[in-house]
């Protein structure tokens, strides 16, 4: 018994979508090796971030204080949301817990 698989129907220049141009597919590559780049860098100053936060952390800690300052940690907080809006609430969170843990 033989299986055969449906017939694809070729498709022409006027049924692709226009990123799939390779105009188009060339700009979408080079905008995506550009997004990647700056996710690595990205990724390296949330990475800095942690360890200056460390640092900061052990001071405060080996001082007498406490290890989380909450009114930092607001001043961070409305920084991001001017800049950003409501998102940046969201990404100063995530980066204030990845430096310091959960409160």
């Amino acid at each position: 018994m033989t299986t055969t698989t449906p017939a694809t129907p070729a498709t022409t220049a006027t049924d692709r979508p226009a990123e799939r141009t390779p105009e188009a597919a060339e700009l979408i590559g080079g905008a995506r090796e550009r997004i990647d780049a700056l996710d690595d860098r990205i990724i390296g100053l949330v990475q800095e971030r942690i360890a200056v936060s460390a640092v900061i952390q052990e001071a405060r800690i080996s001082s007498g204080g406490r290890r989380v300052n909450l009114s930092r940690e607001m001043e961070i907080l409305s920084h991001y949301r001017d800049a950003l809006g409501a998102p940046g609430t969201s990404l100063a969170m995530t980066l204030l817990e990845l430096s310091r843990g959960r409160v």
